[in-house]
């Protein structure tokens, strides 16, 4: 099997459960508000914890995205139908290192579905006015260990495929002669969401601070979460000190 094919067949499997997940998550009015109010809230933790990056001049591009696009409180629902009509075009049109972020993308999006639900499921009545105690607890009778550094794993992973993106020399000029084939071929959306990725990365000068210090505060966190400590989520202060060079947890 090629490396396209093994991306490729990963793209549709995470596909298929994401998709599952999210029609679970809209069975009933009150299941998808708990999941909006879920993922608003870990969002704005997120905005937080990453304070110093969101308004640093080189690193709030990919800050911003790692935000919006990979784990905002947003409806994925639509992008989801895109990627199953035009995979096959997708196949053909975009560097592997492309279809390996949003491979990577998709997987972490269906597993953050997965964790959302049985955390929705542990706070119960909660979930309407979430705070660090409320999330601490549920963080912890969710468990799933694996899983949650799985997630983590994947952050790092989808920044990896965009480093490897941004390196390819003449990459924008491809991503920008695809707007308007992409858009006329059904994925323009996806081709914006390379492009978001590919700018933020592009504007850099050192990725691993950024990537490694993201990976790095978020497994400590989890760490904390895991051991009772859930004053991580509250203060802008970061896990882990940005440094001049890669900060590893």
């Amino acid at each position: 099997m090629s490396e396209k094919d093994d991306v490729l067949r990963r793209l549709t499997t995470s596909l298929e459960a994401a998709a599952r997940l999210r029609a679970s998550a809209r069975e009933t009015a009150n299941a998808a508000s708990a999941r909006t109010a879920l993922r608003a809230w870990q969002a704005s933790r997120l905005a937080r914890t990453h304070a110093d990056f969101l308004v640093s001049a080189e690193y709030a591009d990919a800050a911003k995205f790692f935000l919006s696009d990979l784990y905002g409180p947003q409806e994925m629902g639509g992008r989801d139908a895109i990627l199953q009509r035009v995979e096959p075009i997708m196949s053909k049109t975009l560097p592997v290192s492309g279809l390996d972020a949003i491979a990577d993308a998709i997987e972490l999006d269906a597993l953050s579905e997965s964790l959302d639900a049985d955390m929705v499921a542990a706070m119960g009545e909660d979930v309407s006015h979430i705070d660090a105690a409320s999330y601490g607890r549920a963080y912890r009778v969710t468990g799933r260990q694996g899983d949650r550094a799985r997630q983590i794993d994947l952050i790092e992973h989808v920044g990896v495929s965009l480093e490897k993106l941004a390196q390819q020399r003449f990459i924008g000029a491809a991503l920008a002669a695809m707007r308007k084939p992409a858009r006329l071929a059904g994925f323009g959306d996806l081709q914006a969401f390379l492009e978001r990725g590919y700018d933020g990365f592009r504007k850099m000068k050192r990725v691993a601070p950024f990537l490694d210090t993201v990976v790095s505060r978020e497994r400590a966190l989890s760490r904390a979460l895991f051991a009772g400590d859930d004053s991580g989520l509250q203060g802008a202060a970061p896990v882990a000190p940005v440094a001049g060079g890669a900060a590893h947890g």
